[in-house]
Formats: structure tokens, sequence, C-alpha cells
């Protein structure tokens, strides 16, 4: 997916001037784990800086995750950057963006995640997220933050539903509607098996494969500078496929694909509200090209979500191996369905996701090998 953002009133913020009220408080890091070393220099840096001021300028959803052994955590970029929004007033908030896709569209993952960020600082302590709806409306614009505004729906005994407007520019690029519930257990509780699969520590990661790739001499230019751009990429999950994609799409594939997925870096136990966004992000991930794997004549000339929808059943770790099972039922109309669901290691599903999208493409001429 890619894209979204803010609305209405345009207001500027002075940073000295924001009102400071994180849901919970953070450890600060000494190190973050970037897979880019200037980035990471870069973060040191302006970690030092806010120790020294001792100033708090972010409202999140993370708890303590101190390390035992007293060293330096290395967490995730998720936590320290693209989900630690800036409270600029109550329900406003304000995110940045760590990682841009190559068509130059905001990530729609961030979108969705830094929304149901918004939505979590706005309910008690012992609500959780339950589900999210929405809708990209505008593609996002990366030069620019997104302003998220929540509006309070409903609070109710034992759930409450808070609407988010992700916005750039004065205009709102997501719809955001998330609903928040108390665990209430039942007797009726039932689940599909998880897909019988190797273990992610049997698997190569997505760099390993492009590596290996990238190790065949005969291999076409166009094809060498696509696999290094990939390479190039700073995106802060990691990825074990389970079937290696074919990156050269010869052959037809069912519409169906299996990877193991998790967070870059440390998050800990710590507050499902924020392994739920970690998750959000991540389900965004390489998810509507699912439709595209029966139609290797054909590559995707423009693709965008139109919709997301997720729903989460039981408790994880976003920064421990998931399995992620996409399916497209459908396309057709020059748009695709997937559909998804996370699965924790020990079998027990832990989410599902729904997503629209447009997919536009063209004829494309088989790589030369």
């Amino acid at each position: 997916m890619k894209h979204c953002l803010p609305k209405h009133v345009i207001v500027t913020f002075k940073e000295s001037d924001t009102p400071r009220e994180p849901l919970a408080q953070t450890n600060r890091l000494k190190v973050v784990k970037f897979e880019s070393p200037r980035k990471r220099s870069a973060l040191r840096a302006e970690t030092g800086k806010m120790a020294e001021s001792g100033s708090e300028s972010r409202a999140d959803v993370t708890a303590n995750h101190a390390s035992e052994s007293g060293e330096a955590d290395l967490r995730s970029v998720l936590v320290t950057s693209v989900l630690n929004l800036d409270k600029l007033d109550t329900d406003l908030y304000r995110g940045s963006h760590h990682w841009v896709p190559r068509t130059k569209r905001l990530f729609g993952g961030q979108i969705v995640g830094q929304a149901l960020v918004a939505a979590a600082n706005s309910v008690s302590d012992d609500l959780y997220a339950h589900s999210l709806h929405c809708y990209f409306v505008r593609a996002g614009d990366p030069k620019v933050p997104v302003l998220y505004q929540v509006e309070r729906t409903r609070d109710g005994r034992s759930f409450c539903v808070r609407s988010v407007k992700a916005i750039q520019h004065g205009q709102p690029i997501l719809i955001c509607q998330a609903s928040f519930h108390t665990r209430q257990p039942s007797p009726l509780e039932h689940q599909f098996s998880m897909p019988s699969v190797p273990p992610p520590d049997a698997l190569l990661t997505i760099e390993e494969l492009i590596q290996r790739y990238l190790s065949d001499p005969n291999l076409a230019d166009n094809t060498r500078q696509g696999l290094n751009k990939i390479l190039a990429d700073e995106v802060p999950i990691e990825i074990k496929p389970v079937n290696p994609p074919d990156f050269y799409r010869r052959v037809a594939m069912e519409p169906k694909k299996l990877f193991w997925v998790r967070a870059r870096g440390h998050i800990g136990p710590g507050d499902m509200k924020l392994h739920c966004c970690v998750a959000a992000y991540v389900s965004d991930y390489s998810f509507l090209g699912t439709a595209l794997l029966p139609h290797p004549k054909h590559r995707a000339q423009f693709s965008a979500s139109l919709d997301h929808a997720m729903w989460f059943h039981s408790t994880f770790r976003a920064d421990e191996w998931m399995l992620y099972e996409c399916e497209s039922p459908w396309s057709g109309g020059s748009r695709g369905l997937v559909q998804g669901r996370l699965w924790r290691q020990d079998g027990v599903l832990a989410a599902s996701c729904a997503q629209e999208g447009v997919i536009r493409v063209k004829s494309s001429p088989r790589s030369q090998l």
C-alpha cells in the first residue's frame, strides 16, 4: 500500500508551546537500531540532545522496555520514530516519516499505524484495539508531516470508538475508525489451523535471497539495478519468505503467499496497544501485490490501497516472528481484493486483515537473463 494523511484548519505550532502529556512514559534509549549507519549516527546525536535538554516532546502508547542487563536497548525504529507522535493539543498529533516507498507516496501502513497510535492515546489503559477500518482518500505527501485529529465518537462500558482523520495540506488523506474494548473471557472459541511451514530459522531473509540473485554473473543489468534498489530500501521490518518469490515473474502463481515477518529491533513485551500499532504498520507491506501473482505477463503501472481493515484476536509481540498468510480471492475492474492472517509461532491466530486496492497494469516484456 502506500499513502494518505490530514485535514481542516491549518495551524502552526511551536515545539516549545506544545502540550506534552504522554499516555505512558518511555525510557530514554541510548542506541537505536537502524539499517543505515548514517541514520544511526544521526539518531544518536538527536537522542543525545534530547537527553541533555531533558525535554519530553513525544506522546505514544509505549510502555517501559528497560533492558534487564543494564545495557543500551536496540530499540525498534517503529517505536522510537515512526509510531512516536508529537502531541500538539488534546486529540491532535503530528507524525513524521521514516521510510518512503519508491513510488514517492507515503506508505499506507505507516498512516494506519500512526492513526491507531493517535486513537489509542485517547482511551484508558484497560481498553485494547480489536478492530480498525480505514479509507485512503488521497495520496500522502512525503515532504510534509501528517496531522492526526481524533474524535471521541463513543465511550461505552465495554467498548469505545474513535474516529481519526489523517490530514495534509488541509485535506484528509485517511479516514479511520478504530474500536477498543475491555478483555472479556468467553467459552466460545475457535480458529482456523495455522499452515504447516518451515520455521523462520530455516529460511533466508529477502536481503539474503537478493544477494544470491546478485551473485549470478549472467544477471541482466536492469534486473541487477532493480534488486540493488530493493536492498537500498530502509524498511523497518524483516521478512523471510516461505516460498521465495520469483523476482523475474516468469510463471503464473497461485494468488497466495506466506512469509515470516517481524519489526526490526527490540520492542519488548510492553503494551499490547503498541504491538497492535506495529502490526497495523506491518500488515500493509507487500499485501496488495498478492493479487498480481497469477498475472506474470502484466506489471503494475499504478497501484494504491483504497481501504484497509484489521481485526486483533489474541495477544502477540510484533518484534517476534509471525507468519503472514496472504491470499487474493478476486481481482477485476482494475481492482484487487486481498485477505491476510497473522499467526504466532505457537499456532495462535493473532490478527486478520483485508484490503482492496487499485491495480492498473500494462503488458511487460520478459526479463533478459
